[in-house]
């Protein structure tokens, strides 16, 4: 299937999933990164109402630039577009002050995610709604880089059968703004700005060659960070009862 067959019926699944179910509105957090640029613009492509959400918490002012300026192109481009803007950094200093006993840099910055991940099923349930995920098959497949109950917290994945590659093709062929074709991947929940590649040690081709060749020097590499995430991609452990 080539880009543009994806494009279709990518926006073809996503409409007939709310049509089933009733519902008609989509809700997606804009980042200012490809997932969500791509997610969104796939979205608004269905004609239904669609939601996108800005959530600055940490002050990425170029992060968060480039995400209204999609935003504002989505707009140009599209009739049913609705923006929301929620400034949560207020409510993450709070929370931050609440559990100072329970200070832990990389528990905060999931709790950012999970903040966010409530405000869009708020949304949701106020517009009859259904939050959208943007992860990609990397990160939600490959080596589990999301947050549990964050952005792994979604009612839909439209891309999660896409490699991170293949997203930057969809979003060349749909004309997303290049500043964000051009912009290191990152998740935006650091302090410093780190990008996805400082934090996971390879580049999103690199993981996406050792996915998909056993023989790859950067094998043993990919298969050490899945392992220690591969608890988000599995069901919740049950404890069954003996009859």
């Amino acid at each position: 299937m080539n880009t543009s067959e994806k494009i279709g019926f990518i926006t073809n699944w996503i409409k007939d999933y709310a049509d089933k179910g009733n519902f008609s509105s989509l809700v997606i957090g804009i980042s200012g990164g490809i997932d969500s640029a791509v997610t969104s613009t796939l979205s608004a492509r269905t004609n239904l109402h669609t939601h996108v959400v800005t959530m600055p918490i940490l002050d990425h002012q170029v992060l968060n630039n480039r995400g209204n300026n999609h935003i504002e192109w989505l707009k140009r481009n599209y009739s049913n577009i609705s923006h929301h803007h929620v400034d949560l950094s207020k409510v993450f200093d709070e929370f931050q002050s609440e559990l100072k006993d329970n200070s832990s840099e990389h528990g905060y910055a999931n709790s950012q995610a999970r903040l966010r991940m409530t405000t869009l099923y708020q949304i949701a349930a106020s517009n009859n709604g259904i939050v959208v995920g943007t992860g990609n098959k990397v990160e939600d497949f490959g080596i589990g880089f999301y947050t549990k109950y964050g952005d792994g917290g979604v009612d839909i994945s439209p891309i999660a059968d896409c490699l991170k590659t293949e997203v930057w093709d969809i979003g060349k062929e749909l004309g997303i703004n290049q500043e964000i074709i051009d912009a290191a991947p990152t998740d935006g929940l650091w302090t410093d700005g780190r990008t996805d590649e400082q934090q996971v040690g390879l580049s999103y081709e690199e993981i996406e060659e050792a996915m998909l060749n056993e023989k790859s020097s950067n094998r043993d590499k990919y298969l050490e960070i899945r392992s220690k995430n591969v608890h988000k991609m599995e069901p919740i452990p049950v404890c069954i009862i003996p009859k």
